[in-house]
């Protein structure tokens, strides 16, 4: 089998933002196949000695944000705003060059950074690359530019055309949903594998509750009797969060949501809104992201840094009102950890998950007596609850389990290097 040193792209590969947990669990993937993984960002939190740290390729550069809000800003474009891109492109391309030779790579993966322009001098700098050497690539998309309202006021439609994402032979494109891949049909003429973002569901999670773990309920300050209803993301608008602090107050009940993430840099404003709802509807809604990180930690003092992955274990129900989402990395997340969710309709789960067949409680944009009253006889029913989440890990096991990237990794790779590659890695006669 011939062995294959990829390079993943991205603005940063750090923590549990979506982008990074996919770019991870590809990374992995790809290493239980017999290659190896190497990695390019401007915030890395790999192996140091498959890293290659460039601080200007991230969105929180200062200078990169400077350019960032004139490109989003203005209608015209200012000669030096144009200087400064094509400076930062110059950068990023000599250090671009550098990790495909330091690392001696067949092949890249840039992981969002010609999706979506956060660092439009990064997207330019991916695009020339690829153009002058030929080096195969495959990109992959999980946020289109089209899809934020933030980005259609700009000065640089000639860039945002030409470099997200290009349309090079040598790129194979990859999205995370089927909207995704019609619109880019669509826009640009471009033809793209759908690959869904995934969970390891061949390999349940083993001996949940730990030593560490096991008193979380007692550090959030839960009280046994008191139903855990678990908001697993980031105070962001697109996330509905009034949809869940209403459910929880309408149960007839004694119940605690709790939020395990803080705004990030999307501003403290609807963080403050969810504040003051959760006080109007007399429910105690409690933020944990200070006691939530990306790895187990404990401090001098003796404080406890839990992952989400500590605290999934000790929910009673998990809620995903969100308004817009890429794919729904909660939503796999809950079936892995066999809880109920509560979902609502939002079009990439209406379109790509809702139809194979998962049983969940819905909700259409707003919270009914219906969704309150089924919640209720969900949770009241344990015969009925065990059979809902049994069913959903089955289901996520057949249609996002890990298989299905090596299914597509194997196709993507005979693209690049014939289908010798194919059989190498499924056996002699190419079966699966």
């Amino acid at each position: 089998m011939k062995k294959r040193r990829i390079g993943f792209i991205s603005f940063r590969i750090s923590g549990t933002d979506g982008v990074s947990l996919e770019t991870k669990k590809w990374a992995s993937v790809f290493e239980e196949m017999g290659h190896e993984s190497f990695f390019m960002a401007g915030q890395l939190d790999t192996d140091p000695e498959r890293s290659f740290l460039v601080e200007e390729a991230h969105f929180h550069h200062p200078e990169i944000i400077k350019l960032y809000e004139q490109c989003f800003s203005n209608r015209k474009r200012p000669q030096e705003l144009s200087t400064g891109l094509h400076h930062y492109r110059e950068i990023l391309k000599t250090k671009l060059r550098q990790f495909i030779d330091r690392f001696d790579l067949d092949l890249i993966i840039p992981q969002n950074t010609l999706t979506i322009p956060l660092n439009i001098s990064l997207g330019m700098a991916i695009t020339e690359v690829i153009a002058e050497t030929g080096i195969p690539t495959i990109a992959h998309h999980h946020d289109f530019f089209w899809e934020r309202k933030r980005f259609l006021t700009n000065c640089v439609w000639d860039y945002l055309n030409s470099c997200y994402p290009p349309h090079l032979p040598m790129i194979q494109h990859v999205v995370i949903n089927s909207s995704g891949q019609n619109q880019l049909a669509l826009r640009t003429g471009i033809s793209s594998h759908l690959i869904p973002n995934v969970m390891d569901f061949e390999h349940p999670p083993t001996e949940p509750l730990d030593d560490f773990n096991k008193d979380v309920r007692k550090i959030f300050g839960i009280d046994d009797d008191e139903l855990f209803v678990l908001q697993p993301t980031r105070v962001v608008q697109r996330k509905g969060i009034e949809h869940a602090i209403e459910l929880v107050a309408r149960m007839h009940r004694k119940a605690v949501l709790v939020i395990s993430h803080a705004s990030g840099d999307e501003g403290y404003e609807y963080q403050n809104r969810v504040h003051k709802y959760a006080e109007l509807l007399g429910i105690r809604a409690i933020f944990v992201d200070h006691q939530i990180g990306d790895k187990r930690e404990i401090s001098p003092s003796g404080e406890k840094t839990y992952t989400l992955q500590d605290v999934y274990p000790h929910a009673d129900l998990v809620t995903y009102p969100s308004l817009q989402e890429g794919f729904g990395n909660a939503f796999l997340e809950t079936i892995y950890f066999r809880k109920p969710i509560l979902v609502n309709n939002y079009s990439i789960y209406r379109h790509d998950i809702k139809p194979k067949g998962f049983d969940v409680i819905e909700m259409d944009d707003f919270i009914t007596d219906k969704t309150v009253d089924y919640t209720e006889r969900i949770l009241s029913d344990p015969e009925r609850l065990h059979k809902m989440v049994e069913t959903n890990y089955a289901l996520g096991l057949k249609y996002y389990s890990y298989a299905i990237l090596r299914t597509t990794f194997r196709n993507l790779l005979s693209g690049f290097f014939g289908e010798e590659e194919a059989r190498e890695h499924t056996g002699t006669n190419g079966c699966t």
